[in-house]
C-alpha cells in the first residue's frame, strides 16, 4: 500500500513558509499537485525552484526571490539581538561566486561564509551573521552585538574560539564576555579601562542589578531608550537607597552615552577624582 503524499501547502507552511521545489518534489509531491496548489493561491512562486504560502514572512520570501540570505545587523536585530540602530538598507549575504542580483535597498556581504550555507538556508547561522557584522560595524557596535549573542546563549567562547576568524572578529572575541546583558554597557570596559579600575557589569546591589560598579562605590546607571513610567520611579527610588547606602550614582540617558561620551566621561573623572569610587 503507497503512502499518500503530503499536503503541498501544508508541507510548505510546517517548514517555514518558503521552501525550495525540490523539497516538495523529494516528499513525493508531484508537480501536479504543485501546480493545483499554485492555482488555488494556497502557495504562490517565488521565484524558479521556490514557492512560499502567501502569508510566509515577507523578509524569507524576498531572500528567496533575491538567491540571498539575511545576515549581519538585519538578522541580529531579527534574533532580538543588541544592535546600534534599526539599518535603513536591509543586510543579506551571498557568496562571491553567485549569480544573485539583489535590489537596490539591500547591502550586500560578498564573503564567503565560515560556516557552509545549506542550500536551503534563507537566514545566516549565527557565526556567520558575527562574521558579517565584525567587518560592517564599528568596533564597539559589533561587541556589543557578539557580547549580545553570548549572553542569549546563541554562541559560547569555547566554540567561537576554534573558528578561523579574520583580524576584526579575532579583536573581537578577545575582548567579549558574555555577562554584559545589554549593547550600552559593552561599551564601558573599552572606554573605562584606561581607569585601571575595578568595573563590574550587572551587578546586583540591594535587590536590583546595576549597569556598572566602578570601584567600590560609583554606580552608573544607563537608562534605555523607552525609559518612563513605572520603570523610571521604581529606578529613583532604588536611587536614593544606593546614595543611603553610601554609594555615589551616575545615571545617563541612551542619546548620552551614544552622542554626549565626553561629557559622560567627564562626570565619571571627576567621581573619581573625588574619591566617590572608594569605600568609607
Amino acid at each position: 500500500m503507497t503512502s499518500r503524499a503530503p499536503d503541498p501547502a501544508e508541507f510548505v507552511a510546517d517548514r517555514g513558509g518558503v521552501v525550495r521545489v525540490v523539497r516538495l518534489t523529494d516528499h513525493g509531491i508531484g508537480r501536479r499537485a504543485i501546480d493545483g496548489a499554485v492555482r488555488a493561491n494556497r502557495v504562490i512562486r517565488v521565484r524558479r525552484g521556490w514557492v512560499a504560502t502567501p502569508d510566509a514572512d515577507p523578509v524569507r520570501v524576498a531572500a528567496a526571490r533575491e538567491g540571498v540570505v539575511v545576515t549581519c545587523v538585519s538578522q541580529a536585530a531579527r534574533l532580538g539581538l543588541w544592535v546600534h540602530d534599526v539599518p535603513t538598507a536591509f543586510h543579506v549575504g551571498a557568496d562571491p561566486k553567485s549569480a544573485c542580483r539583489p535590489s537596490e535597498r539591500t547591502h550586500v556581504h560578498w564573503f564567503a561564509p565560515i560556516l557552509p550555507r545549506d542550500p536551503d538556508a534563507l537566514e545566516d547561522p549565527i557565526e556567520n551573521v558575527l562574521t558579517a557584522v565584525a567587518d560592517c560595524e564599528p568596533f564597539e557596535r559589533a561587541l556589543a552585538t557578539w557580547e549580545s549573542a553570548l549572553n542569549r546563549g546563541l554562541v559560547t567562547l569555547e566554540g567561537l574560539s576554534r573558528l578561523p576568524w579574520k583580524p576584526a572578529a579575532r579583536r573581537i572575541l578577545a575582548e567579549a564576555t558574555p555577562f554584559a546583558d545589554a549593547g550600552l554597557e559593552t561599551y564601558l570596559r573599552p572606554r573605562l579601562g584606561w581607569l585601571r579600575l575595578p568595573i563590574r557589569i550587572q551587578t546586583w546591589i540591594a535587590g536590583h542589578r546595576v549597569d556598572a560598579l566602578i570601584g567600590d562605590r560609583l554606580v552608573l546607571q544607563i537608562d534605555g531608550r523607552h525609559h518612563v513610567g513605572g520603570q523610571r520611579s521604581e529606578d529613583i527610588r532604588h536611587d536614593a537607597e544606593l546614595r543611603l547606602m553610601g554609594y555615589h550614582v551616575i545615571r545617563i540617558s541612551y542619546p548620552q552615552m551614544m552622542f554626549e561620551w565626553p561629557m559622560v566621561q567627564d562626570l565619571i573623572m571627576r567621581a573619581v577624582a573625588q574619591g566617590l569610587h572608594r569605600a568609607r
